[in-house]
Order: C-alpha cells, then sequence, then structure tokens
C-alpha cells in the first residue's frame, strides 16, 4: 500500500490515463477487478476554463471509482491554474494530475504534454503555481524525456518535488519513441534513487509477471497499467492478486469476457448515448476478442453493428459458437 498526499490506496497497480478510452464507463469497469488507482483522461484547461459542453462532461466520475485522477494539460500557467482550481473545487477527483508525456504534435505545438519535458525550470514554475492554488493532491505523469539527446528525466522529477508534487509516474520512452520500442527501466530505477516522493512505474507491463518485474528492479511505488488492459480488465484483477499472493489466476472464457463487453456497453449508453456509445465500442469490443480463435468474422459483423442490440447479438453468438466448439472437442476426448 502507498500513499498519495493523504490519499491511501488499497495496492500499488495503477489504470494509466488514456485519451479516447478512460472515461467514467471504462474506469468503474478497471476498477470492479481491483485497480487501486484509475486516471481518467486527458482534458484540456483551456476546455475547462472556456465550460465546453464536451469537457463538462469528461469530468463525471461516479463515486464507485475512487480513488480517481483527474488529469489535466495546457501550456500557459494562467489557464492551467484556473482549470486546476475548478477540478479542486466543483469535481469529486481525489489527484489532480497534470500532463507532461502526450506526444501528438497537436498537443505539443501548444507547448503542452511532452514539450515540458525540455524545460526542469518550467515544470517547477507551472506545478508549484498549481500547488499553491488547490487543496487536491497534485501529481504529474512524464515520459523519460522528449528524445534521446534531451533526456531530464531526474531533474524533471526532482522539479515536481520541489513544487510540491505528491507524486510521479513516469513513462520509460521518449516523446519520440511514441508507443515503439522497448520501455527503458533503468531510467525509473535512477528516478527513484533520486526523489522522495513517491513514483508509478509505466512502459512494457505486460503481464503480471512485468509488474512485479518492475517493483523488483525499479524499486518503484507503484505500477501503471496501459495498453495491456483494453478489452482486458482481468490484466488488473490477476496482477492485484499476483503481487498479494504470488498466484497466478487464469484467464477468462469467453462468455466472462463477451459478459464483461455488454457491461461495459451499457455504462457507456448510460454514458453518451446509444448511437455514440455503440460506435466507441466497436474499438473496445475488439479489443476484448483479443486472443479468442475466429474472431475476424465477429469483428466484421461489430463493426457493421449500430444498435445494442445488433452488437450484443454478434457478441452473444460468438459466446454460443465457442461454447459449442468446446464441447465438441471435450466429446472427441
Amino acid at each position: 500500500m502507498f500513499k498519495i498526499g493523504d490519499i491511501q490506496l488499497k495496492n500499488r497497480v495503477v489504470l494509466a490515463p488514456m485519451a479516447g478510452v478512460c472515461n467514467s464507463a471504462f474506469r468503474l469497469t478497471v476498477k470492479e477487478f481491483g485497480a487501486g488507482l484509475v486516471c481518467a483522461e486527458m482534458v484540456s484547461d483551456k476546455g475547462i476554463v472556456s465550460q465546453n459542453e464536451k469537457t463538462m462532461n469528461m469530468l463525471y466520475i461516479d463515486e464507485r471509482e475512487k480513488p480517481l485522477s483527474l488529469q489535466i494539460f495546457g501550456g500557459k500557467k494562467e489557464t492551467l491554474v484556473e482549470a486546476a482550481k475548478f477540478v479542486d473545487q466543483n469535481t469529486n477527483a481525489d489527484i489532480i494530475d497534470i500532463n507532461m508525456g502526450c506526444p501528438v504534435p497537436k498537443i505539443t505545438k501548444c507547448d503542452a504534454g511532452a514539450k515540458w519535458l525540455l524545460d526542469p525550470d518550467k515544470i517547477y514554475e507551472m506545478v508549484s503555481a498549481v500547488t499553491d492554488a488547490v487543496e487536491k493532491p497534485v501529481t504529474v505523469k512524464m515520459r523519460m524525456g522528449w528524445d534521446e539527446d534531451h533526456i531530464y528525466a531526474v531533474k524533471n522529477a526532482q522539479a515536481v518535488e520541489r513544487a510540491g508534487g505528491k507524486a510521479v509516474a513516469l513513462h520509460g520512452r521518449t516523446r519520440v519513441q511514441l508507443y515503439e520500442g522497448q520501455a527503458n527501466w533503468d531510467i525509473i530505477r535512477e528516478v527513484k534513487q533520486n526523489i522522495n516522493i513517491p513514483l508509478i512505474g509505466n512502459g512494457d507491463v505486460e503481464t503480471p509477471q512485468d509488474a512485479k518485474r518492475m517493483l523488483d528492479e525499479t524499486g518503484c511505488d507503484g505500477v501503471m497499467i496501459g495498453r495491456a488492459a483494453l478489452g482486458n480488465p482481468w490484466m488488473i484483477y490477476r496482477t492485484v492478486k499476483y503481487l498479494e499472493t504470488g498466484e497466478l489466476m487464469g484467464e477468462p472464457s469467453v462468455r466472462e469476457k463477451m459478459d464483461v463487453c455488454i457491461l461495459h456497453l451499457d455504462r457507456l449508453i448510460s454514458l453518451k448515448g446509444e448511437h455514440i456509445a455503440v460506435l466507441e465500442m466497436r474499438k473496445h469490443a475488439a479489443w476484448y476478442l483479443k486472443g479468442i480463435r475466429g474472431n475476424a468474422k465477429v469483428r466484421n459483423g461489430i463493426n457493421e453493428s449500430n444498435t445494442r442490440e445488433e452488437l450484443v447479438s454478434v457478441l452473444n453468438a460468438l459466446v454460443i459458437d465457442a461454447e459449442e466448439k468446446e464441447r465438441s472437442q471435450i466429446q472427441a476426448v
């Protein structure tokens, strides 16, 4: 167990804040599989300040998700502080996180996201301005550097700590790498040795064994799981159990996968309405299908679905087919 500021987490497994994915429907589903902390997708400071309707909807948090970290991004101190104050005073988030890792050009060209990684002094200035203005703990999610020639991870993390930040989540890739290549866990260990606030490691945690190895090799306080949890909240559950007991739990059945997929869909419908939810759920459903044999045909059916009834029908047909194949194999033996 560890604390971020005064927020006590039940375990050391954290859901990463993934843009376009980590809305309330997804976060709650992952939370129910045991995550110690879930992080919301990044929200624009300017969108908050201007009270943009779409942005305001992104601030919704179900009480069952808590503790939750809500991530904001921006390049100007004034709007970042104003947005942080709004989150502090008007949402039920437990932690305010600042994005310093997004590599997307439309974000970095606004001096936001990973662009901060080039200037430890700016990090100190921006983070200290936010911590001075809010009551909730402030954390930072960052990458190890801009490129191989500009890796200031230790200085950047130290700047966060000096500015009053309560934790750092570090992705062991540069901005230039995007999500390619291998994450550098050595830099995570180096940063942990040079700061006194909690450090959450991120990058290439694809199995429960990876999570334990990251904790053991780097000494980090928590482990952040992102892409490995897409369509697979069991990764969170299996990691929590493995870290707690050393037991490696089995993989879910096709029926279990599809039942949770439909639960996720229904939560998304409650959040965004049927039409938008079904369109958004297509990518999630494809992730839930990973590892299931013969899923190509089912994917076509998913991508042609426009209503809940159509999508659920496709998923249930997959379950029936999988269970019939399983019965045939048993009988053959």
